[in-house]
């Protein structure tokens, strides 16, 4: 019997193609994030009570595989001057070097490194935040909300995420005093809509 070795390499290449991770990617679907359409939500102990607010500048991309979401990556920036707690003479507060020191830190950014899924829908997103000058492993449980055609003719996502942090952890001082006015630890829910790109279309 002949055997044709040249169509036999075709075929093993276009295996070992599939077979590596890095190539495995014709399942993925890319998202870029809307920043109009997309908040980093914060609590935090104050006095007796809580505060929130937002930070409203949101950019970066989501590529998510709906069959294996295993195979699905987030990058985000936050714009940290973008903070927002609906009192202006708070936030210029919040912004001083006492808190988030913006003027030095105006940019914290995550990107994950792994994605355990629960289901089809939820899971674990780990990957490194950094914060302040400061870089952390952080971990977000998630849920993807859904999929569907927006009214201007795309094609969008939504993620819902939360976890916690300790601001002592990046260097922020104000939570480690003796019943200091604002808590240490700060809840955070990310509220992510994604406009889908065309395959062909690079993420900047």
């Amino acid at each position: 019997m002949k055997v044709n070795f040249k169509n036999n390499a075709v075929a093993l290449l276009m295996v070992t193609a599939f077979a590596l991770p890095g190539l495995a990617l014709a399942d993925q679907e890319a998202y870029r994030i809307d920043d109009g359409h997309s908040f980093a939500n914060w609590t935090v102990r104050h006095v007796a009570s809580k505060t929130s607010g937002t930070f409203s500048d949101i950019t970066g991309k989501i590529l998510i595989d709906r069959e294996n979401l295993a195979n699905s990556s987030v990058e985000a920036k936050i714009n940290v001057l973008s903070v927002n707690s609906s009192h202006a003479k708070r936030d210029e507060h919040i912004k001083k070097e006492e808190y988030l020191d913006a003027a030095k830190f105006s940019e914290m950014s995550f990107v994950s490194s792994k994605v355990e899924a629960k289901n089809n829908s939820e899971g674990i997103l780990t990957g490194t935040l950094t914060l302040h000058g400061v870089s952390k492993q952080m971990s977000f449980s998630f849920k993807v909300l859904g999929f569907g055609t927006d009214p201007w003719g795309g094609y969008r996502m939504g993620l819902e995420a939360h976890t916690s942090l300790k601001a002592s952890d990046f260097g922020f001082g104000w939570g480690a005093k003796p019943n200091a006015p604002v808590g240490d630890e700060v809840e955070i829910t990310l509220l992510v809509e994604g406009v889908k790109l065309p395959a062909e279309k690079p993420i900047k």
